[in-house]
């Protein structure tokens, strides 16, 4: 069978929002394959706690992936105590540069309750523009639904489980099932 053939894995919406001194990222739990719900109730969201730091990261793309560069940012964390995105450029340069990581295809959103990141394997490290980030499939319907929210009075827990819902009502590879971790500064 050829890639071209194989139906390829698809599925997740990932958002992180930023406000009033929190940070949350929330996940939707579904993995398919093709046409083909594989999983309902997949966890995409992480708490980590290299070094003792608390590190909150959720991840689009493939698991194993996700999980390789999970792995990496940790080491880059206990590496670099504290200091995110010195650890968050350490792995975008590292997956950008190392023959293995390059075949990786995931991307990863990163928070430790100040600042909040988009990881991918171009070598970016994005800071959003306004406190909000999203990844996967159905990232642009949930970013799009949390900036029309951001100057609203709901808390960013709010703010994201609503975007969340509504890329869930929009995007077929994203469900309701959310896994979603707060983060305080």
């Amino acid at each position: 069978m050829a890639d071209s053939d194989f139906p390829g894995w698809h599925g997740t919406t990932i958002i992180g929002v930023k406000k009033e001194g929190q940070i949350v990222i929330a996940g939707d739990g579904q993995v398919s394959l093709g046409q083909t719900v594989i999983k309902g109730t997949a966890r995409k969201v992480r708490r980590l706690s290299p070094g003792g730091f608390e590190i909150v990261a959720g991840f689009a793309g493939s698991t194993a992936d996700a999980f390789t560069l999970l792995e990496r940012l940790e080491a880059k964390l206990e590496a670099t105590p504290g200091q995110l995105a010195r650890a968050s450029v350490e792995l975008a340069k590292d997956w950008r540069t190392d023959k293995y990581l390059q075949k990786l295809e995931a991307m990863l959103i990163v928070t430790d309750g100040k600042d909040l990141f988009v990881i991918t394997g171009a070598g970016d490290v994005l800071e959003p523009e306004h406190n909000v980030a999203a990844i996967g499939s159905g990232g642009n319907f949930a970013l799009a639904a949390a900036r029309a929210m951001m100057d609203s009075d709901k808390s960013a827990e709010d703010v994201a489980r609503q975007s969340m819902a509504i890329a869930a009502d929009i995007c077929v590879y994203t469900n309701g099932k959310l896994t979603v971790e707060t983060i305080s500064a």
